[in-house]
């Protein structure tokens, strides 16, 4: 299988899934979102196709698609099923393979298990990303813990929104994780938009498989 990165952040809405769409487009890849809770608006599936112009054969199917927007777990009991965790696995794709969890990593997939224990159980190297604003230093931090205390492979962290470059700096000295790049707001964000900040802020050499 070609190498999987899987995207996650420290917590949700924080811009993800363009981060997602763009790492999808450059580097030729195919994308997945394993759990969608909420269906009435645009799907992250269709947001990524939509902002990267991806044909159809460029994303796999989510495993499951629940109607809330809401945690996976609490989603999953309001539509009276419930997620099977081993049943999340990565797809055997012949490209790089992009995978965009939900929300945070601590985020319940039950009850039980949380969406990092499948991260750990992956393997897979992840892309930790990072809003630029005020709460993003403790938010990160945590999450760098938590990934090294599952033994998850942190690739490095993407930051998202305006520079605080103090901000940035702070978070990469305590961690000693790869600063990956910060992606701007885009506005829109589209194909063009979307290779040209990845050509501006980051390093497509970052992102190779070793």
């Amino acid at each position: 299988m070609s190498r999987a990165l899987v995207v996650t952040g420290t917590d949700t809405g924080l811009g993800k899934t363009v981060v997602s769409a763009m790492l999808t487009l450059v580097l030729d890849g195919i994308y997945h979102k394993p759990v969608q809770a909420g269906l009435e608006e645009e799907t992250d599936t269709e947001a990524v196709r939509r902002m990267a112009s991806l044909p159809a054969d460029r994303v796999v199917p989510e495993v499951w698609r629940l109607t809330t927007p809401c945690s996976p777990h609490r989603a999953a009991e309001l539509d009276g099923v419930a997620i099977d965790p081993d049943a999340l696995h990565l797809p055997q794709v012949d490209r790089p393979l992009i995978v965009e969890g939900a929300g945070g990593l601590l985020v319940p997939l039950t009850r039980q298990v949380l969406y990092a224990d499948v991260f750990a159980r992956w393997g897979a190297p992840v892309v930790l990303c990072a809003r630029t604003a005020l709460g993003t230093i403790n938010h990160t931090l945590l999450s760098v813990e938590a990934m090294r205390a599952r033994g998850i492979p942190l690739l490095g962290i993407a930051f998202v929104g305006d520079e605080i470059a103090d901000t940035e700096r702070t978070i990469i000295d305590v961690t000693g994780a790869r600063r990956l790049g910060r992606l701007p707001f885009l506005d829109p964000p589209d194909r063009r938009s979307l290779a040209d900040a990845f050509a501006a802020h980051f390093q497509l050499a970052d992102f190779a498989a070793p």
